[in-house]
């Protein structure tokens, strides 16, 4: 999202960059709400600034709803169909256009003071307004232009629907979208700041010159200031006295990641944890992964459980993708865990546990929760059989199976039966609890949060093939409340001092989907939900490169590969890393750096699956790292994952691209 419409203009100015000091540019701001964006680009670009005024020519009885346009110059576009759809007679356009005609030689008049119109007679013009819907307003503004002969017309917009900026794109010779929301809602949900655009504001910027205008990137670029004030970073791991500086007291730290198969963020992000466990006192590692396997690694690190190794220890995580959770770092790291626990122990300190906070475990949940009951109440264990065995009517051990299955009614929904259970197990917590002092209020914690993963997973992915944006928030929600619910219970254990968590989980989850352009969709992440919660006692700390090789499938359940991971695209965070001539540093939001940090601009976010032919549509959303993160934390060239179990695919690596042409 967009904080106002003067920062979209400049978002907008970086993507023309290539019309910059050209003595035949003319910048046209739509008015009202498109000369504040124009002002911004026409003040980049070095380039004159003029209005073009568009009136919609709205419906009578209903103004807001458009059957046509009137633009400077008398040109008048009508829709056929509203008109006949809703059998406006001609009359009645005569006397809307007349009323908007009088209103646009008022505004014309008003705005500019006297002077006349700028001259695009053989100039490129590059149309400006603050977004497009239907586009009615525009299209009428292009053809009105047209009369004008012009010899280039260049659209630019902050956000619009895909398929209008596609339609342009095949009507003027350049078409500029800065964002493209799935769905588009109304181009006010694009921006923080929509207020209205006054008279006197139009008038007061376009009698402000553009022309000769010093802007802040002249003087320093953004890398610039990044290089300037980035800390140093070996590995990806800044000094201790910095990483003090920005945690202070925060209980919950999230620490995330680009892409789910890079060696050096794995890395970086273990050893940022046992400082924080060694030297701030955190008390558990919450990670992206599921609730009953990653509470197998916890009562390994915990001296529990049967495994003997860590690498045994991590043998849970059997679903794809599993080199996330069985790679070498995971694998070092829990053992380490292990060792740092024996002795934490020894010393009588807080050992620190290792738990999930991901909901796809619908069916090895419901066996954790009936396998718990058979030891403590075999009456509530049979309960719990008749109850989930509606499940069995799906695909055994599929989720997906059963959402869809349940959400197109070729079976049955199990909805009612995981909350009667959640609800049985909850009913009865304080009786389970009293059986067997700290080791049993584990344990039922254990089960009952699998009851609530059973809960959640069932609206998951029932979900699932209801919309994206609503799958997603459940999922994200899941985690939030998996957070707290374990906040709250390691609090119960130990009153002072307060339990403090580290989440591992990948950008897209760790940072504030208030920043980017997901929040128009509506879409949620863990770090909104986190900072919403527990405000200034949190972190979110990201992880960016440049370049390199990373772990990944190129399908859904596809082998784990070894590829290479493309230069970062133009106008994206990474770039900008990339052009301090820096190897690995870390920025914080509140430093110098904020100016640089809050323009919007792409960010790079690869999961689980890398498909670099469609990068920028792929694995690109607009971003404000000023907002998203607290603190980013950069490695220039990284390398692939090292899975525990190696696939012929990942030995081989693939053939170097040369980038981008491939010659």
């Amino acid at each position: 999202m967009f904080r106002d419409r003067r920062e979209a203009g400049r978002v907008l100015a970086g993507l023309l960059e290539a019309y910059r000091d050209r003595p035949d540019v003319v910048v046209l701001g739509l008015a009202r709400g498109g000369v504040p964006v124009a002002w911004e680009v026409a003040a980049a670009l070095h380039a004159p600034l003029d209005t073009f005024i568009v009136r919609k020519l709205g419906v009578p009885g209903h103004e807001e709803f458009a059957a046509g346009a009137l633009a400077s110059g008398g040109r008048v576009v009508i829709n056929d169909d509203v008109v006949r759809g809703l059998q406006i007679t001609p009359q009645q356009l005569r006397d809307v256009a007349e009323r908007e005609g009088r209103e646009l030689i008022r505004r014309e008049a008003a705005y500019r003071d006297g002077r006349k119109p700028i001259d695009v007679a053989g100039k490129t013009v590059i149309l400006v307004d603050d977004g497009l819907a239907t586009g009615a307003s525009m299209f009428a503004a292009v053809q009105a232009l047209r009369e004008a002969e012009p010899a280039h017309i260049v659209i630019a917009v902050p956000a619009a629907p895909e398929s209008t900026c596609r339609e342009f794109a095949g009507l003027v010779d350049d078409m500029v979208c800065a964002s493209m929301p799935t769905p588009f809602l109304a181009v006010g949900a694009s921006f923080w700041d929509f207020r209205q655009v006054s008279d006197d504001e139009v008038r007061t910027l376009l009698a402000t010159s553009t022309t000769g205008v010093a802007t802040t990137s002249v003087a320093e670029t953004a890398a610039e200031i990044i290089g300037r004030v980035a800390v140093d970073a070996p590995g990806g791991v800044p000094p201790g006295e910095v990483l003090s500086d920005l945690i202070g007291d925060a209980r919950i730290v999230l620490i995330g990641e680009s892409t789910h198969g890079t060696q050096e963020f794995y890395q970086a992000r273990a050893e940022i944890t046992k400082w924080l466990i060694d030297e701030k006192g955190f008390c558990a590692v919450a990670a992206e992964a599921d609730w009953p396997d990653a509470y197998r690694v916890n009562r390994y690190v915990r001296g529990q459980g049967t495994d003997t190794t860590a690498e045994e220890a991590l043998r849970g995580f059997e679903r794809f993708p599993s080199w996330m959770w069985r790679n070498v770092v995971v694998r070092d790291f829990v053992e380490w865990l292990r060792g740092n626990n024996r002795r934490r122990e020894a010393q009588y300190r807080r050992q620190t546990g290792f738990y999930g906070l991901d909901l796809y475990s619908l069916h090895r949940s419901m066996h954790e929760v009936v396998s718990y009951l058979d030891r403590i109440d075999p009456m509530a264990a049979a309960r719990a059989r008749a109850r989930y065995a509606c499940f069995d009517h799906s695909s055994a051990d599929d989720g997906q199976a059963y959402g869809f299955a349940a959400a197109f009614g070729a079976g049955p929904s199990c909805e009612r039966h995981a909350i009667e259970q959640l609800v049985d197990i909850q009913r009865n917590a304080l009786d389970y609890a009293r059986r067997d002092g700290l080791l049993a209020e584990d344990e039922l914690f254990y089960a009952e949060q699998n009851a609530q993963v059973v809960r959640n997973a069932e609206r998951y992915y029932r979900a699932m093939f209801g919309g994206r944006v609503t799958s997603w928030n459940l999922r994200d929600q899941h985690m939030a409340q998996t957070l707290q619910a374990l906040l709250a219970h390691l609090d119960r254990h130990y009153e002072v001092p307060p339990a403090r968590i580290v989440v591992w989980a990948h950008n897209s989850h760790v940072g504030d989907a208030r920043a980017t352009e997901v929040s128009a969709d509506g879409q949620l992440t863990l770090g909104q939900l986190v900072r919403e919660r527990y405000r200034d006692d949190c972190r979110l700390i990201g992880f960016t490169t440049y370049t390199g090789t990373v772990t990944a499938a190129s399908e859904w359940g596809g082998a784990a590969e070894r590829k290479t991971v493309r230069p970062a695209l133009p106008g994206s965070v990474e770039e900008m890393f990339h052009e301090t001539g820096k190897s690995a540093f870390m920025v914080s939001s509140d430093s110098d750096a904020t100016a640089a940090l809050d323009m919007v601009r792409l960010g790079r976010a690869i999961g689980v699956i890398y498909l670099p032919a469609t990068e920028r549509q792929s694995h690109y959303y607009h971003v404000r790292p000023a907002d998203q993160f607290d603190a980013m934390l950069h490695i220039e060239k990284t390398e692939a994952l090292e899975p525990l179990e190696m696939t012929s695919q990942w030995i081989t690596g693939e053939t170097p691209e040369t980038y981008p042409t491939g010659l």
